[in-house]
This record gives structure tokens, C-alpha cells and sequence, in this order.
């Protein structure tokens, strides 16, 4: 029996040359001993890159999903854009479609693409834009911390609507959590939807109506994605390339309807350059999920999901500009708090 030279073993040890009788077990377990070295040697630089690289897009999505809220909020506040979420969802679908696209291409070999006709695909397109428009217009109405806390009622939402409509249940444990954090949304959004001395309510009723509505479509818009996956046997980037482009032509066409066009003139330059960044970082978040999910599975991304909901309700709490009053304070600990149980009862239970 003829072992191979191992071209990185420089002494010789592996290049034997046995003969047809049994080989010696002292020799066997040195020639073992060795290729087991030059393997965890060759394997140590290839984990040390790939921790490397999961903690820059960690880092990236992090930072990119926070910087997104807040740029997104920026500029609705200004009077030119106050009522252009419709364009700005178009804007980011057309932004993410052309992402997506690049990343499939054989030159980058993210994924590789998996087209659905028109027709299958044109109702949880349609949900995804709604969603996301009323997610906008939450936005707009609304503080940037309460915005971020209503979001946490999607799961319970879709907890509840798994049950309705698949018969999957939520653990007993899990329930009380999920109280809790109903409870805590519930208190911010009294308190926080109360006019102030200083600068009056940090949250209209509109923006109320808005954040609410945006959860329920999200949720059936969530359940959906899991329909689709299973019955399509598409990853989430093939989905997502799939949606995008329709999602963004079906608000180009209700754009004329839903919104009046501002004068150009009137808009500062340094609004058209916020308007770029959220484009890009749209870009950002969308890639950075992507690589998370598959490098590290859904659970670690809805891990990063929590962090990213504390920074941003943290920021948030931040850039007020009157003080919380206590009872919000309250409601946010029991909402964070009730959050925090449930993810943990769920990764036990997994």
C-alpha cells in the first residue's frame, strides 16, 4: 500500500512506502497524528476568516438598519416629503430588486435565481408593498421609539394567526412573555400618544391607526413568506428578488393616485442626499441579512433583531425632544423584558 506525499509535510513522515503485510500501529498512529495536525493548522485561518467576516456584516446590518429608521424619519419630516412614502417604498423596491439582481449574477454567485410567474407571485407582492408603505407612514406619524415598539407586537401576531390558520401553537411558557410585552406596547403607546407641554404629542392618532394596520399586514404578509417558501422551495433571496420588482411597479402605478409631486426647487440639496443614503443603505440591509440567515440561521438573525430593536429604541428615546414621562419608561422595560422571555423560551424549546 502506497500512501500519497502531503506536499506540506517537509519531513517525509507521511511519504511511506508499506509493504503487503500489516503495517505496524506505531506507524499508522504517527501518520494519523501528523495529518491531523496539518488539518486543524489549514482549519484554524479558515474559522478565523469566517468569524471575521460574520462579525463585519453583523456589525453592517447593525448599523445600516439603525441608520435606516432614522434617515427614513428624517426625511419625512420635511415638509417636501411628508407625504411621498409610496415613492420612497417604490424607491427602495427598485433599489433592492437591482441589489438582488447584481448579487445573482455570475460574477458575484450570491444565489442563484429562481423565477415564479406573474401571476403566483402578484398577491404577496401587493402584501409586501402594503406593508411596507404603512410601515412608512407609522413612521411619519409617529416617534421613532414607539414606531420600533409597536413592531414587536408582529409576534405575537403572527403567533396568533399560525394557530388560526395552520393549527401551529405557542408554547405554553411563551404566553405569558407575550402578555407582558402586549402590556408594555400597550402603556407606551397611551402615554406616548399624549399631548406634552413642550412640543405636544410625539405620536398622532393617525400614527397609531398607521402603526397598528402596518403590523397586522406584516404579520399576514410573515405568514405568507412561509407559505411561499415551502410550496415554491424558494430561499429567501429568491423570493425577495421575485417580490421586489413587482412590489415597486405596482406603487410606481399608484404613485399619480396616492401622492402630489413637490417642487424640485424647493427640496434642499442636503434632502436629495439623505434620499441617496436610505437607498443605500436599503442596499445594505438587504445584503447583510442575506449572509447572516445563511451563515448563521434565522434564529441567530432574530438574536441581532433584538439588539437592533433596543439601539433603536434607545436612539430613539435619544432624539426626543421633551423627557419620557416614567410610565412610558415603564412600558418600555415590560415590552423589552417580554420580548427577551419569549425568544428565550423559544430557542429552548427549538
Amino acid at each position: 500500500m502506497i500512501y500519497p506525499q502531503d506536499p506540506d509535510c517537509r519531513d517525509g513522515e507521511a511519504n511511506l512506502r508499506l509493504t503487503e503485510k500489516d503495517p505496524d500501529p506505531s506507524t499508522l498512529e504517527k501518520v494519523n497524528g501528523d495529518l491531523k495536525k496539518l488539518e486543524v493548522t489549514n482549519e484554524k485561518p479558515a474559522s478565523h476568516s469566517r468569524s471575521a467576516r460574520f462579525l463585519i456584516w453583523t456589525i453592517l446590518n447593525v448599523t445600516s438598519t439603525v441608520g435606516i429608521v432614522f434617515t427614513n424619519k428624517s426625511v419625512m419630516s420635511n415638509p417636501s416629503f411628508s407625504n411621498r412614502q409610496v415613492s420612497l417604498a417604490c424607491y427602495h423596491f427598485f433599489i433592492t430588486g437591482a441589489t438582488l439582481w447584481a448579487a445573482s449574477h455570475r460574477f458575484f454567485g450570491a444565489f442563484v435565481p429562481k423565477p415564479i410567474g406573474l401571476k403566483q407571485m402578484t398577491p404577496i407582492a401587493a402584501a409586501m408593498a402594503i406593508q411596507v408603505v404603512l410601515q412608512n407612514l407609522s413612521l411619519a406619524h409617529s416617534s421613532v421609539m414607539f414606531h420600533q415598539l409597536a413592531r414587536l407586537l408582529l409576534t405575537p401576531a403572527v403567533a396568533l394567526l399560525n394557530y388560526v390558520l395552520f393549527r401551529i401553537k405557542t408554547p405554553r411558557a411563551a404566553l405569558m412573555p407575550l402578555a407582558l410585552l402586549c402590556s408594555g406596547v400597550g402603556v407606551v403607546t397611551y402615554y406616548d400618544s399624549l399631548p406634552s407641554a413642550d412640543s405636544g404629542s410625539s405620536t398622532s392618532a393617525r400614527g397609531v391607526i398607521f402603526a397598528l394596520t402596518a403590523v397586522c399586514a406584516s404579520s399576514i404578509y410573515t405568514v405568507w413568506i412561509g407559505y411561499y417558501h415551502k410550496r415554491y422551495e424558494l430561499s429567501s433571496m429568491q423570493l425577495l428578488l421575485n417580490q421586489a420588482p413587482i412590489s415597486a411597479c405596482l406603487l410606481l402605478c399608484a404613485i399619480p393616485w396616492a401622492e402630489t409631486t413637490p417642487a424640485v426647487s424647493s427640496v434642499p440639496t442636503y434632502m436629495w442626499s439623505m434620499v441617496l443614503l436610505s437607498g443605500l443603505l436599503a442596499c445594505m440591509v438587504n445584503l447583510s441579512q442575506f449572509y447572516i440567515v445563511d451563515a448563521a440561521g434565522a434564529v441567530s438573525g432574530a438574536v441581532i433583531g433584538q439588539l437592533k430593536t433596543c439601539i433603536i429604541v434607545g436612539l430613539g428615546w435619544a432624539w426626543r425632544n421633551h423627557a419620557v414621562p416614567r410610565q412610558s419608561m415603564m412600558g418600555i422595560i415590560m415590552a423589552l423584558i417580554g420580548m427577551s422571555m419569549y425568544m428565550n423560551i423559544v430557542l429552548k424549546n427549538r
